[in-house]
């Protein structure tokens, strides 16, 4: 049986560089593939990137109970279907989970055994300067999502750990104790971490 790896982070904070880099150095390591009501994103692929369905046939999955946990962000419906997982656990592979910290709670009620790690950006500066660089958002988009940032790394005690990408090398290692059975050192009730916030939410 393999294990459950739930992973969250503010949009910018580098987590989907972080998730690529650990599956390409884990082969028994996969990503679960979630449901979406957003359009498709340059280079991305519908059942590779994402399932890509409409509002209505995202409401039908509801109703069928497929998800384990879904949710709204940025006027999108995000779901994870429960069949996947199920299927890739019993398949005996780690299954990692990228969803935002609404669905995290949810996975978590409805799958206490899971792990849940928290990536957290090293300033508000460098979060504001990495949803520049990635050139895919309007100014007034980029304001939102630091001003959603904020309120979603309000909940990092909420998981298990906590990994701060400051540098990648290292953010990368730290993400691989963590599956590997480690990272007692990575706990998000960890006082460092106080000051850390307080800068970022403020």
């Amino acid at each position: 049986m393999g294990q459950l790896f739930v992973i969250s982070a503010p949009s910018g904070a580098g987590k989907t560089s972080l998730v690529r880099a650990l599956l390409e150095m884990r082969p028994n390591l996969v990503v679960s593939v979630s449901h979406t009501t957003r359009s498709p994103r340059t280079q991305e692929v519908d059942g590779r990137d994402y399932h890509f369905v409409t509002p209505g046939q995202f409401h039908e999955l509801v109703g069928q109970k497929a998800f384990l946990e879904h949710a709204s962000v940025f006027d999108n419906f995000y779901g994870t279907g429960r069949a996947q997982i199920d299927e890739k656990l019993k398949a005996g592979k780690d299954v990692l989970l990228e969803i935002d910290w609404q669905g995290a709670a949810q996975v978590r009620r409805a799958m206490p055994g899971c792990k849940s790690i928290f990536i957290l950006p090293p300033s508000r500066t460098a979060l504001e300067q990495r949803l520049r660089e990635r050139r895919t958002d309007s100014a007034a988009t980029i304001a939102r999502r630091l001003a959603d940032a904020a309120a979603d790394m309000s909940h990092y005690r909420e998981f298990d750990y906590v990994v701060v990408n400051d540098e990648f090398g290292r953010a990368r290692r730290e993400l691989g104790e963590i599956l590997d059975g480690g990272g007692a050192a990575l706990n998000s009730t960890r006082p460092e971490l106080k000051s850390l916030i307080d800068s970022l939410v403020r």
